[in-house]
């Protein structure tokens, strides 16, 4: 009879922020899997949990999927854990979970802490419809085409961003999206937790203004707009200040600016060349 694996969410800061359940699973399972067993490690002992741990990360994720894979089969029941959070979310685990479901072996989700949804609550933006798009591209100009490619997105947009590219990630954003409302939230749980809201341009002075930068960033950014009910469209908003004698190109970035989206989101909805 084949086991089952728990993917069990765990603290992203604050050692309390983990279910009842998911200390009684992670002691009774026969493994956890985890990305750093040092890092899991200091969370078991905090609860006097000895379950035996095996390092699964993105270097070993495919031989050590087999692996877990057999053992699942066999009859053993394991715990997949990331460092902090829920796993899979821009973390290991989708591989096996995906063969698992596959061979039809029981996957069940022990949820809990989520960096994802704790940002989003305290962020002060739209709840109603969320984008999360994992980690911004670390080179610019694939994380601008990316910022651009989403200007129009009903929906807040949700990153992960690292300390040593959040200043250059949000001159980025300021650039694509102007005056676009975000918020940015760093070490969620923590002591230190802090959340900025503005423009892009208003949160990255902020952080210029800090001695250093420090802490896994979540950056949050608002959903476009929709023109008021009766309100000019693009094309007429367009058309109408050209008429007032400002050159097409200026007229574009004008309507882009004012409607939160980049200018080639706008060549593409007028059909402008």
């Amino acid at each position: 009879m084949s086991g089952r694996l728990y993917v069990v969410s765990t603290p992203i800061g604050n050692l309390e922020d983990i279910t009842y359940r998911a200390v009684r699973i992670l002691k009774e399972c026969d493994w956890i899997a985890c990305e750093d067993t040092r890092t899991t490690g200091h969370l078991l002992h905090h609860y006097g949990i000895q379950t035996r741990t095996i390092s699964y990360h993105e270097h070993n994720e495919a031989e050590r999927a087999a692996e877990l894979f057999d053992r699942l089969k066999a009859g053993e029941t394991g715990a997949l854990v990331s460092d902090a959070g829920t796993p899979l979310l821009s973390d290991p685990g989708y591989r096996i979970v995906r063969g698992l479901a596959q061979a039809g072996i029981r996957v069940e989700a022990i949820p809990g802490a989520s960096a994802v949804l704790a940002a989003l609550v305290v962020s002060g933006l739209p709840v109603d419809q969320f984008h999360f798009g994992g980690f911004l591209p670390a080179k610019q100009t694939q994380r601008r085409k990316l910022l651009e490619s989403l200007a129009s997105e009903p929906a807040t947009l949700i990153f992960y961003e690292a300390p040593h590219r959040i200043l250059e990630s949000l001159a980025d954003i300021a650039e694509t999206l102007r005056h676009r409302e975000i918020a940015v939230a760093r070490e969620l749980t923590k002591i230190h937790e802090e959340v900025l809201r503005g423009t892009a341009a208003e949160v990255l002075a902020k952080l210029e203004a800090k001695d250093a930068v420090r802490g896994e960033f979540v950056v949050l950014i608002s959903k476009a707009t929709e023109p008021e009910p009766g309100g000019a469209s693009i094309e007429d908003a367009i058309t109408g200040l050209m008429a007032a004698g400002i050159p097409r190109m200026d007229a574009i970035k004008t309507v882009a600016r004012e409607r939160g989206l980049s200018k080639r989101e706008v060549y593409r909805l007028v059909n402008l060349k």
